[in-house]
């Protein structure tokens, strides 16, 4: 009898032991952080052509998710977007500021100089 109960009292305390590494793992994650971007395109059809593709694989190999880019922006109040927006989800601070201050960045953001208008700004994501 006194097996059984060891062996209960054991797995009991094994879930709570989970449980509460489980929750600490959870309380630890760091929400993402977005980039949201507004562009003023001149000529759409080479940004989409020589700009937008190199933007996407850059922010890619920088730890970055792109999460919607477009000009299919319907507006819910004010307004209506007359630019295209992009929204992109990054793990932290540090990774945004390493994928802006790369040179692929720089050399890919110089093909649209003259061409296109940007405007960022940064918003930490919300805790689950």
């Amino acid at each position: 009898m006194k097996t059984r109960y060891t062996a209960a009292f054991t797995m009991l305390a094994g879930f709570g032991l989970g449980a509460v590494a489980v929750h600490g793992l959870h309380a630890q994650a760091k929400p993402p952080i977005y980039v949201i971007t507004e562009i003023d395109v001149a000529n759409v059809d080479a940004y989409a052509r020589d700009y937008a593709p190199k933007a996407q694989a850059i922010i890619r190999a920088n730890g970055g998710r792109v999460l919607a880019a477009g000009q299919n922006v319907t507006s819910l109040e004010g307004e209506p977007a007359k630019r295209r927006v992009a929204v992109v989800a990054f793990d932290s601070m540090d990774k945004i500021q390493a994928w802006r201050n790369s040179a692929e960045f720089k050399d890919n953001r110089k093909t649209v100089e003259g061409q296109a208008k940007f405007r960022a700004f940064t918003v930490e994501g919300a805790s689950q």
